[in-house]
């Protein structure tokens, strides 16, 4: 069945066998592994999870023409759901699943952070390819351009490894950027907070202004500001940029604490 990729789901198809293989081998499957592919497509990468032999595979793909062809495919090798990623409720996740997904470029970030802010949500691990600067944006080091509010929502949770740069070159109908693909293993420790959301939040607010100092936000957020400097050593002509994953998360507890 001939298939046009459609502009508007960011559909583009990853075609380079050697490619999908190496991605597939990341996982290290075992048959205890439960896998969840996020938007497979035609089938290309799935075809590679299968010869891999995890015990169950569920897929997730928002087209109905892909879901046709998906079914005629793999019949019941894998299970299929017809529903748009971002509407799953935490319930679908039952499991600590071993996670793909090529995510559609303009909904990456999102999905990524929904995730993220999900305390209920647990993974074995997560290898997602990316727009090469969104990769960028989640990987980068604090006091660089590129840190931002996903670099911060993603290392709280995660402990995260570069794999490789994709080219366009590898992909149907081929895009005008690099990807890249990006291992996520979750924390044994994380800094427990009460709230995600406050991190969202706090975030948000800080990185409004992201070249400006962050005194006019604190005295915004916090009733104390002058002493939560000093506690946080968090200087008040610092930009968000200046302020590590930790101390972000020093400043949601102060948040809360606050709040109570």
């Amino acid at each position: 069945m001939k298939f046009n990729p459609k502009k508007s789901l960011g559909q583009n198809f990853l075609t380079d066998k050697n490619i999908l293989k190496k991605i597939v081998d990341v996982g290290n499957i075992s048959e205890k592994d439960k896998i969840l592919e996020i938007g497979p497509g035609t089938g290309n990468l799935t075809t590679y999870i299968i010869e891999s032999e995890p015990k169950h595979i569920i897929v997730v793909e928002k087209d109905i023409e892909l879901i046709k062809i998906l079914e005629r495919k793999f019949k019941k090798e894998i299970q299929i759901v017809n529903e748009d990623v971002l509407k799953l409720t935490q319930d679908f996740y039952y499991d600590k699943f071993i996670v793909y997904g090529n995510l559609p470029y303009n909904i990456s970030t999102k999905i990524l952070s929904n995730w993220c802010l999900n305390k209920e949500i647990k993974f074995k691990k997560l290898i997602l390819m990316f727009q090469k600067e969104v990769a960028d944006r989640i990987v980068a080091k604090v006091n660089t351009k590129n840190y931002s509010r996903i670099t911060i929502l993603a290392n709280w949770k995660f402990n995260i490894r570069k794999i490789f740069d994709i080219s366009p070159e590898c992909f149907f109908p081929k895009p005008k950027i690099e990807s890249t693909l990006l291992e996520f293993i979750p924390k044994k420790k994380i800094i427990d907070i009460d709230n995600p959301k406050n991190l969202e939040k706090i975030t948000k607010i800080l990185f409004s202004q992201r070249r400006k100092m962050v005194k006019k936000k604190f005295i915004q957020l916090f009733e104390n500001f002058s002493a939560l400097s000093k506690k946080t050593n968090i200087k008040l002509t610092d930009r968000p940029q200046n302020i590590s994953v930790d101390k972000f998360l020093m400043l949601v507890k102060e948040y809360e604490n606050q709040s109570n």
